[in-house]
């Protein structure tokens, strides 16, 4: 057999597996393809990559074959078993040093274990996230490799070409240790729920606030285009709307309001869950997901429930529309906000080192929730590493700021509609519990204690011989109940 020729090998020729093979064919890389249904491979090569380098494979011998060493393969194929199956086929064909990269949408965890159980063979293994769907593959995708540290060296060079570049920047860098890219993935997806939630939000209160038609509701997210809203979702959310059906009307008005979901955004949530952090945003934008799902039970309930009046709005409507951008501009910097305390969060927990600039660098291009926006997440984080909250930042402190009138009016507005604002609602409690120097958890901790005599705290300042400092403190508050406490504060 000749020398090995290929930069890299793909296995897993669906539409994201081919436009990925010809994205890194035109930056100048040699790609070895294959495909379970080998046929597909022969097709590939008769019609979308001919003329092209790329190189065909008939089997699993074959493709590692054709690589140069170290080799390095990206599976993009179905998360999960699929995943396994296919490296356990490659590993008899591997030698030490060679890489295995899994592109698809698998769950963090998976990735975690599969580097401990390649790493521990001699292999090395790369989780990476892909975000930018069929457009991004083809001409710039947002990769997020994590994983095996000592494969990034080796395919640095491919990942950083083959992706969207922004200012003469790759959008890609090295995320972290073992699964850490498909959780930074799985975070980027979680925010993409928060975003269109918001958007929809948005849509709403144009549409049955103020009853604006979708043509002129169209020209309003045009114009947030071009200011801090500039971004990939608030464009084609225009483009939708434009879009007339062969009868003149809106096609956007004919879809069934039942929105379907893959489960990433579900992911973060109960990762949120897990970490014990108030990602809040992300969490309504499943539950409102999910509430569409129940379209026939929301009929019933429309015919049989009344909410409020709705009068017509009688303000200045021009007002109105700048405060909703406002609105949706300060929400979607507490979605972020809440995004990266999330992936902090978590880095400590499993002892992850991430660059949360060079996270934001990734996603300000080739991804779904590319953005002007992320370009200041980027220098807010290069200006200090260690942040621990985009509101703590003097350029988000004042954004949300003063964002901050309109955005109340926005909220007691739809209130008084009764149009439903999970996402925007949300964003300012967070907001407003996370400025708050005391929360009413003091009484919450007190009904703990009274109930299961699960202890509690004393403020700072407040303590007495009965009441000391440090200490998990457990009272007889009915004096028929014992001196022994259930559980620790934490409990």
């Amino acid at each position: 057999m000749s020398a090995p020729v290929g930069d890299i090998g793909l296995i897993g020729l669906a539409v994201m597996g081919q436009n990925l093979i010809l994205n890194m064919n035109d930056k100048g890389f040699t790609v070895v393809a294959y495909n379970r249904t080998t046929s597909k491979v022969d097709d590939f090569l008769a019609n979308e990559a001919k003329g092209t380098k790329v190189q065909g494979a008939h089997s699993i011998q074959e493709l590692c074959a054709k690589l140069k060493r170290p080799r390095k393969i990206i599976l993009l194929v179905k998360a999960g078993p699929a995943v396994d199956s296919f490296i356990q086929q490659l590993e008899p064909y591997l030698e030490k040093g060679d890489i295995v990269i899994d592109g698809g949408n698998s769950h963090y965890p998976d990735s975690i274990r599969r580097t401990k159980e390649l790493e521990a063979k001699g292999l090395l293994f790369v989780g990476s996230g892909v975000s930018g769907g069929e457009e991004g593959a083809r001409h710039g995708p947002s990769l997020m490799p994590g994983g095996s540290t000592a494969a990034w060296p080796a395919i640095k060079e491919i990942f950083q070409k083959t992706a969207a570049q922004v200012n003469g920047e790759p959008c890609c860098d090295w995320v972290g240790e073992t699964g850490s890219g498909h959780y930074v993935k799985m975070v980027h997806n979680g925010i993409e729920y928060g975003d269109m939630q918001l958007i929809a939000e948005a849509y709403d209160i144009l549409k049955r606030g103020l009853g604006i038609h979708e043509s002129e509701i169209a020209d309003i997210f045009t114009t947030w285009n071009k200011g801090v809203l500039d971004s990939f979702l608030i464009e084609i959310t225009a483009n939708i709307l434009k879009f007339n059906d062969d009868d003149g009307e809106p096609l956007v008005t004919k879809i069934l309001d039942k929105a379907g979901q893959k489960g990433t955004g579900k992911w973060t949530a109960i990762a949120a869950l897990d970490a014990g952090t108030a990602v809040t945003l992300i969490g309504e934008a499943v539950f409102a997901r999910c509430l569409s799902a129940i379209k026939e039970e929301r009929v019933r309930a429309s015919k049989v429930i009344n909410g409020p009046q709705r009068e017509p709005f009688r303000g200045d409507k021009q007002q109105f529309i700048d405060d909703l951008e406002q609105a949706l501009y300060a929400s979607k910097i507490i979605s972020y906000t809440q995004g990266f305390m999330l992936m902090r969060e978590t880095a400590k927990e499993l002892n992850w080192t991430l660059n949360y600039a060079g996270i934001a660098r990734m996603w300000r291009g080739g991804c779904i929730i590319k953005s002007v926006f992320l370009g200041d997440i980027t220098s807010a984080y290069e200006k200090n590493k260690d942040l621990e909250s985009l509101l703590f930042d003097d350029f988000f402190n004042k954004a949300v700021h003063k964002a901050q009138p309109g955005w109340r009016r926005v909220i007691a507005q739809a209130c008084l509609w009764g149009i439903p604002t999970p996402a925007f609602s949300t964003a300012l409690a967070f907001f407003d519990g996370y400025r708050s120097e005391v929360v009413p958890a003091n009484l919450l901790q007190a009904q703990r204690d009274y109930f299961g005599a699960h202890t509690f705290r004393v403020m700072p300042g407040k303590e007495n011989p009965r009441l000391l400092k440090d200490r998990d403190i457990h009272i007889n508050w009915t004096g028929r109940g014992g001196n022994v406490s259930a559980s620790s504060y934490s409990a």
